[in-house]
């Protein structure tokens, strides 16, 4: 297991060269320049005895075969097996990465106007395709179909005797929507919806038709691909 510091004779980047070192080139250049494992080499800051810090940031990118994109898939425990990251070190690995994700599901909900379920998929996509277990999510719009927010109603497998429309509409009813979306995923990867899945739209959408706030659809998340119960007449 690795260490969250360096011990003496450890590699740090102010020991590199100049020319080679992210914190110099991110100031002149800018941090577009810098490539992902010298990006991750200023978070981790500095490296191991025998290895400088963009070295092991590059093992920490090799951890996932889609590299970069699958930093927020690793855990505590991979992340420390790699010498020179300890508890500190991972710990601020996964934040990272989370708020990573968070700005651009922000940056992509930003005034974006719903219209079609291509849009939706495109901000949830890489949020929840990975996820381990169900998540289901409503996502409520306002009257120029732009989002006001999101919130999560169950984590698990989805079951229509346990999601209450009464749940799902006090989060609608708190941020003043007046329609609905509601997104989950299936871990399996595959997005055909289930008889269940079904079943929750159509208790759902009853539901909101008695309080004036209408289901737009219920899109499944699978790896890369969606489907939308609205396109196949089912919402």
């Amino acid at each position: 297991m690795g260490k969250s510091g360096v011990g003496v004779g450890g590699t740090t980047i102010k020991e590199m060269p100049f020319s080679e070192r992210p914190y110099e080139k991110l100031e002149q250049y800018g941090p577009q320049v810098l490539s992902d494992a010298e990006l991750l080499a200023i978070i981790i800051r500095s490296g191991t005895r025998n290895d400088p810090s963009v070295s092991v940031a590059r093992q920490i990118l090799q951890l996932n075969p889609r590299g970069l994109g699958g930093i927020h898939q690793l855990t505590l425990e991979e992340l420390k097996e790699i010498d020179g990251i300890g508890r500190v070190k991972s710990i601020q690995i996964k934040a990272i990465a989370e708020l990573s994700k968070r700005l651009s599901k922000l940056h992509a909900m930003d005034k974006v106007r719903i219209n079609s379920p291509s849009t939706v998929a495109n901000i949830y996509m890489e949020e929840m395709r990975y996820l381990e277990q169900e998540h289901l999510k409503i996502v409520m719009l306002d009257t120029k179909n732009q989002i006001t927010g999101d919130s999560l109603l169950s984590i698990g497998t989805v079951n229509a005797s346990l999601v209450n429309p009464r749940e799902v509409f006090i989060h609608a009813l708190k941020q003043s929507a007046v329609q609905i979306i509601l997104v989950h995923n299936h871990p399996s990867g595959d997005p055909e919806p289930s008889r269940e899945d079904i079943a929750i739209t159509n208790r759902v959408k009853e539901a909101g038709e008695l309080l004036g706030i209408h289901l737009l659809d219920h899109l499944v998340i699978g790896d890369g691909s969606y489907i939308s119960l609205k396109e196949r007449n089912l919402c």
